[in-house]
Order: C-alpha cells, then structure tokens, then sequence
C-alpha cells in the first residue's frame, strides 16, 4: 500500500487502487488468490499463520489519510497511528506474542515515518509534536527479545524525534548503532 501512495500522482487515481487492494486482501479469506505476487506471498505465509486478508486490510485507512491536502490535520495523525498500532500488533501476533505497549510502539514508529516523508513543513511539524506527546507515554520501556524486530523501528522513531530535522539518512552508524543497543537492552530511548 505504500507503494501505491508513492507511484499515485493523482490522489484520486490512489484512492482507487488502495481499495483494489483492500478488496483483493479481503477476498483471500474466501479463498480467492490472484496471481499478484505479493497477495499470493500473503495468501501462502500469513493467512496460515493465523492473519486474516481481513485484518490486514485494515491498514488501507491509514494508507489512504496520505492523500488528504495539506495542512494535515489530527485526523490524520489518528489514521497513522491506527494503521501502525495495527502493523505492530499483526506483526507481535506473527512473532507468537502480544503487548499493548508494541501497539503504541507501532503508532509511535509510523507517525515519526510519515513526517520523515512529509514535503509539507507545517504538516511534518505538526506530526512530530503528535508523535512526541504520543511518545512520552513509552519512554524507557523494556520489550521482550520476541518483539525487539519491531520495538527496533520505534526505537529509531523515538531516535529521530530526539535529534530533529534534518533527519539523519537510514543505515548511518548512529542509526545502527540504536538498533544494536535497542536489540540487546530492549529498552527504548527516552523521548525528549
């Protein structure tokens, strides 16, 4: 679905195909594969895993909120977090665990990525305050080794929102080097 917000120049033409998407997800739980690739990856190693095409569609909603014109607003702050409470918790279901606090970890992580991504200063502004405020509520929190693949990227976003723009580019030393030390401690930096 990212995709498709990045290749869409009309939001339009983008709404369109994250709802081809939604629909097609949803149909895997009737048992209706396309032979797309990534819905059949998603047929083959997710839905026997115990996700439904169901559950996973849900994340069209904070997919679609991207192609609001700016300024942005709350509602789609709201629709970022839900759709990364919703990633982190599909992916701790995958990982065999459950957490609220990696749900929050995920709402976190995809506000903090939306601003990374964001060409609209007021708006990119206005979603690192959210995620800061949204953030406080983690700072310090110790994850399980399970679901460190997924408190990592939160301990990233956390890290971004601490230094601010610019933003450092991803697969800097300083980058990896919160991974490692998130990976180990499992322990998230404190959100300033």
């Amino acid at each position: 679905m990212g995709d498709v917000v990045r290749t869409s120049s009309e939001p339009m033409i983008g709404q369109i195909r994250l709802a081809w998407w939604r629909e097609r997800l949803e149909e895997l739980d009737q048992g209706q594969v396309p032979a797309e690739p990534r819905l059949k990856s998603v047929a083959d190693t997710l839905i026997p895993r115990g996700l439904s095409g169901r559950d996973i569609s849900g994340l069209e909603g904070g997919w679609l909120k991207l192609f609001t014109a700016f300024p942005w607003d709350v509602s789609v702050a709201e629709a970022l977090w839900f759709r990364g409470r919703l990633l982190f918790g599909l992916g701790a279901k995958l990982l065999g665990e459950s957490d609220d606090r990696i749900e929050a970890a995920g709402g976190v992580w995809a506000i903090t990525d939306a601003a990374r991504h964001c060409s609209d200063r007021p708006s990119r502004a206005f979603l690192l305050r959210e995620a800061r405020t949204l953030g406080r509520s983690l700072s310090r929190a110790k994850f399980e080794p399970a679901l460190r693949p997924l408190s990592m990227l939160a301990a990233l976003a956390i890290r971004d929102l601490r230094t601010g723009e610019p933003f450092e580019r991803e697969g800097t030393p300083g980058r990896a080097g919160m991974m490692f030390r998130h990976r180990f401690s499992g322990r998230l930096p404190r959100v300033g």
